[in-house]
């Protein structure tokens, strides 16, 4: 089974997904980070592939993105770090990236470097949904590989269910409209959007991401999902400890109350 899936077969709630961009703050800290993660009890770690033209990222991650290009981080560098992490680590791991690396390292090479290195799903915000039908779900299913889709509140009803008829994993709900970046709290009409993708009874788990960076954002997010997916928060607490894992992590924790 994929690990995706055997992670939201045995565990159904508070699920915890940290986001990092690969390459910083330092450039070989990749490996370093994804161990202490498993360590400190994450369930699911996402590990950015930086990109010079981000649609989605805020500020904070299109810093580290920018940093971590100049640290010298490519695609293929990536995959040589990660090409041992499977001796150590358990979690599910998943690539987020957009289309343009991907495409030019080819996405069939793209899907069997994941495969070598036990990566189990990929995240491409970008993607269109029909070429992901119609061209890239095939080949990904060949490497076992998972394609997270991403749903937004102003996402129809109709493309959430076609979403869900055609993936498998998790739906990736952001919680509003916007870049990534911390939030304060989440408004009546975010709670509501949480509560109407809820009521859907879909067939996948959910996950909610954007904007949670503390307690309160972090239990309205996870009691209307399965869990949550942290990102710019964490980069932040990281690079102030200077690539300290560890000690990032722990201050994630207290903020959340976990």
């Amino acid at each position: 089974m994929n690990r995706i899936n055997e992670l939201f077969s045995r565990k159904h709630h508070d699920i915890l997904s940290l986001y990092f961009c690969a390459g910083s703050p330092t450039l070989e800290g990749t490996a370093t980070v994804i161990n202490t993660l498993e360590q400190k009890g994450i369930d699911m770690i996402e590990i950015g592939i930086p990109f010079s033209d981000p649609m989605a990222d805020g500020v904070v991650i299109q810093n580290a993105a920018t940093q971590a290009l100049r640290n010298g981080m490519t695609l293929r560098k990536l995959f040589d770090q990660l090409k041992e992490i499977r001796q150590e680590v358990s979690i599910p791991l998943i690539l987020m990236g957009y289309l343009n690396p991907i495409m030019q390292y080819g996405f069939e090479n793209f899907c069997k470097s994941c495969q070598s290195c036990g990566i189990d799903g990929v995240i491409i915000p970008d993607l269109p949904f029909k070429d992901y039908v119609e061209e890239f779900r095939p080949i990904a299913e060949q490497y076992d590989l998972r394609i997270i889709m991403l749903i937004t509140p102003e996402t129809s009803e109709t493309r959430v269910r076609e979403i869900d008829q055609h993936t498998d994993g998790f739906i990736y709900m952001v919680s509003s409209a916007a870049t990534t970046g911390a939030q304060t709290n989440f408004d009546e009409e975010r709670q509501a959007y949480f509560c109407r993708i809820e009521n859907m009874q879909l067939r996948n788990p959910r996950m909610v991401g954007f904007g949670i960076s503390n307690k309160q954002t972090y239990e309205t997010a996870a009691s209307h999902a399965s869990g949550c997916i942290i990102g710019s928060k964490f980069i932040t607490l990281l690079d102030e400890e200077h690539g300290n894992a560890d000690r990032a992590a722990e201050r994630l924790m207290h903020l959340l109350g976990r």
